[in-house]
């Protein structure tokens, strides 16, 4: 593809092409939002296409292997007694069996969400209190973990190990058992209304704290993860070769795992974690040619000094997305590879995909709307429209790709709407006067670790668990590397002896490693607030910059 791009056609005729050949099938006109059907039909067209790679193991599978296999699992599925609706969760890294159950998933209607394999106990309760899953797929070694936050929550699901059995059926067993013989060639998806079905349960903060699952019907996902496809000249076969960095409970490898089939795209992954030497490995084995991930990961990759381990160049596009692209960053990437196309993109999990599509003649902009959105710019202050350009207003999304809420979170799904239904994103933005957008900050309060979203919140409440801690905030200092590196400011009550090392060990022993006080501690006598009592984040930041962290 050529290095200077703005959008395309190709992949919304190769859409159009492939839906009308199921609605005409089936006779029902939505069925061209029905994920499971876009991908079964694209799994049938194709046999011999090569349909993924594991980069650590070797592993290959064709669309044919696929299809056998994830046709198999949504007949297991159906006869452990799932229907439309039910949760599955996976927690797994990114291996060659991971696809076969999201495709069975939604081949029959039920809810697919991929949860942190890194959580602990009480993150893990927290979860399943939220999702209820009927099914959870995940590693044996997590299999305990899962059973002991499973406990006093009323919920029985069935876990499914990825490998060894031990006192859980492993994924091999549990289709085996569970299967029927329907031949492929008669198997049929579950109808259903893709405009109210949820398909994915995405993992995000929203924009108030605490992590919460952004519940995306079908079409919210077949509308707006065709965005991301966009800037490729041909479809199918958009790029040679796409490749997974990121865990699966992101939206970068969900609309990955989901929409490579339905462009015919072969899928790059690998079962080991992602670290800087390992994504050095693949990439220099097997020249991926697209990818999208956080801006945090780019910087390591290109870091001065490792960089040229690793031919960079075999890219032809790749994206950054969830948090701002420094400025540094943008020009790093443009002058070591200068012939691929680096996308500054803004994405949402409540969007299922990109706000806007970007247009390299203007490339410091992150493009105009794209257009499956309405979008509007509001003033914080005077809660009115910005009408005019280079003016900072808060951005409101509205149209079919817009998610349905959190799920199971009437509260936060109330307060994330306005009464005639535009979604407030929490991130100020401004356009110039030929409606090219450009990223101001962040109203969220999220934190990006290395790969991680990171909420403060969740750090602020088991903190202040501490009997000897009176007020706590937490923020962040920024690395060149790993991006948001947590910070508690804590007040102590009168007298007290806790230490900063007794903070840390706290947070460690009850919240995962991307959560720990990476970026130290610091004892203030109060809190910086703001004229309404709030917690004055912005001077809670620069104190943190500026004082002795320990």
């Amino acid at each position: 593809m050529a290095k200077w791009v703005r959008s395309r056609n190709a992949v919304n005729m190769h859409l159009e092409e492939l839906s009308s050949r199921i609605v005409a099938d089936s006779g029902i006109p939505t069925d061209r939002y029905h994920l499971g059907k876009l991908i079964l039909q694209s799994l049938k067209d194709a046999p011999d296409y090569l349909s993924q790679i594991d980069g650590a193991s070797g592993e290959t599978e064709n669309f044919e292997s696929v299809l056998t296999r994830s046709v198999r699992c949504a007949t297991a599925l159906k006869n452990l007694g799932l229907k439309q609706g039910d949760v599955v969760v996976l927690m797994a890294p990114n291996h060659i069996h991971l696809c076969i159950p999201i495709y069975a998933a939604l081949y029959i209607g039920a809810i697919v969400a991929g949860i942190d394999m890194n959580l602990k106990i009480n993150e893990l309760k927290d979860s399943f209190k939220i999702n209820k899953p009927s099914v959870i797929f995940c590693q044996s070694e997590k299999a305990a973990d899962i059973n002991l936050a499973l406990s006093n929550l009323n919920i029985d699901p069935k876990i499914v190990t990825f490998d060894k059995g031990n006192e859980y059926l492993n994924f091999h067993q549990f289709v085996d058992k569970y299967a029927d013989d329907t031949p492929v060639e008669e198997f049929k998806a579950t109808n259903l209304d893709p405009n109210e079905a949820i398909a994915l349960l995405i993992s995000t903060s929203g924009t108030t704290g605490l992590p919460k699952s952004a519940a995306a019907t079908h079409a919210n996902f077949a509308i707006s993860a065709a965005n991301m496809w966009v800037l490729f000249d041909t479809c199918p076969s958009p790029t040679r070769l796409s490749v997974i960095m990121s865990p699966l409970q992101w939206y970068s490898a969900l609309f990955q795992y989901i929409y490579t089939p339905i462009v015919r795209t072969t899928r790059l992954q690998s079962s080991l974690p992602m670290t800087q030497e390992h994504a050095y490995y693949i990439i220099n084995k097997y020249k991926p040619t697209f990818t999208m991930c956080s801006p945090n990961m780019w910087a390591e990759l290109f870091k001065k000094g490792d960089r040229d381990k690793c031919d960079l160049s075999c890219f032809d596009l790749i994206m950054a997305a969830g948090s701002d692209v420094p400025s540094t960053l943008f020009d790093t990437i443009n002058s070591v590879v200068p012939e691929t196309c680096f996308i500054p993109a803004y994405g949402l999990s409540e969007i299922s995909g990109i706000a806007f599509v970007y247009d390299s003649t203007n490339p410091r902009s992150v493009g105009r709307p794209a257009i499956t959105h309405e979008i509007r710019l509001v003033s914080p202050e005077t809660k009115l429209d910005v009408t005019e350009p280079n003016v900072p207003g808060e951005l409101f999304i509205k149209g079919p790709a817009v998610f349905k809420g959190y799920y199971n979170d009437e509260k936060c799904t109330e307060e994330t709407f306005t009464d005639d239904g535009w979604f407030k994103t929490g991130d100020i933005f401004k356009r110039d006067e030929n409606w090219y957008f450009y990223f101001v900050e962040r109203r969220k309060m999220l934190l990006i670790h290395k790969n991680y979203q990171v909420s403060p919140l969740e750090i602020e409440n088991v903190i202040i668990q501490h009997p000897a801690v009176y007020q706590v905030a937490v923020t962040s200092v920024p690395h060149p590397e790993h991006g948001d590196l947590p910070v508690a400011c804590v007040v102590k009550h009168k007298d007290s002896t806790v230490t900063a090392q007794d903070i840390k060990d706290m947070v460690e022993e009850t919240l995962s490693e991307q959560k720990h006080l990476s970026g130290g501690v610091i004892f203030l006598d109060a809190l910086p607030m703001t004229s309404t009592s709030k917690v004055n984040k912005s001077k809670l930041a620069a104190l943190a910059r500026v004082s002795e962290r320990l």
